[in-house]
């Protein structure tokens, strides 16, 4: 596999996770760029809200089909889907993170990776 495979996958997982979202209207989606930052515990963070914690579980669900369908591929690991306020989900190089509204105020993630480009993706959320 060439670095430029890589990338192409790198981002084609991206869109099809930014569709997953959009497909049930998931908010503030943000794609942060973390390559050039040395302690990131990954390549790509997106961050997007859900306005409850049934909205927040769809949006995972919805993830979760579209990744699948267009990528066959699922996430390697989720976290947090029992309360559904913050869930994870882990795809190696690429991390997800849906909050609920609150949640995402508290923890303001992005301003923890203040330093990250963010990318545009083709998918329109």
């Amino acid at each position: 596999m060439t670095i430029t495979k890589k990338k192409d996958n790198a981002r084609a997982l991206i869109n099809a996770i930014v569709a997953g979202i959009g497909e049930v209207k998931g908010l503030e989606v943000r794609v942060l760029d973390l390559r050039k930052i040395a302690a990131a515990p990954a390549e790509y963070y997106i961050v997007c809200t859900g306005t409850s914690s049934t909205h927040v579980s769809a949006i995972a669900d919805s993830i979760e089909r579209e990744t699948e369908k267009s990528e066959g591929e699922g996430p390697r690991h989720t976290e947090g889907r029992r309360i559904a306020q913050w869930i994870l989900m882990d795809y190696f190089n690429v991390l997800v993170h849906i909050f609920d509204e609150q949640a995402r105020k508290h923890y303001a993630l992005e301003d923890l990776w203040a330093d990250a480009r963010e990318v545009k993706t083709k998918a329109a959320v």
